[in-house]
């Protein structure tokens, strides 16, 4: 079950769970309305994978669960919100400092609330970029999220 929690919690929470806290991944910023993300990951020794660029688990993870928080939140606790599917595109050996900025627009929770309003599900892809210090892509992700308005209550318990 989710609970609306403010931004600010949220974002140091984040900064504290061990996934992020251990890899190296910050989040920078987190907008009171849930629309706006930038996380960063910083290259570090414990980060570096065999060839000494960013190990790719960390560079998907620093995209993993914003998606979802974001659409739940931004939503509020009438929606069901999961992660469905995600794929991850290696563009060039990321190095340095690299960042994922996600952009949650009015115009697809507009979308997702008109394609659930009838209790039917609704599968949403989303798409973040994450780019290195010279603005070059280091790796594309897409997530899938799952999005169904929760029943009515019917008073009856």
């Amino acid at each position: 079950m989710a609970h609306q929690v403010s931004a600010s919690t949220l974002r140091r929470v984040l900064n504290i769970w061990p996934p992020f806290l251990f890899a190296g991944i910050r989040v920078r910023a987190l907008s009171a309305d849930y629309h706006h993300a930038r996380v960063e990951l910083r290259q570090h020794w414990y980060n570096r994978n065999f060839v000494g660029t960013h190990f790719g688990g960390s560079l998907f993870a620093m995209t993993d669960p914003f998606w979802m928080i974001m659409t739940m939140q931004a939503l509020g606790s009438g929606y069901i919100v999961w992660d469905k599917a995600a794929d991850i595109e290696f563009v060039k050996p990321g190095r340095g400092a690299v960042a994922a900025e996600f952009q949650l627009d009015d115009d697809v929770l507009a979308l997702i609330r008109d394609a659930t309003a009838d209790g039917g599900k609704y599968l949403h892809w989303f798409a973040t970029d994450v780019i290195d210090g010279e603005g070059d892509v280091v790796a594309r992700i897409r997530k899938q999220v799952y999005v169904r308005r929760k029943p009515p209550r019917d008073g009856n318990g």
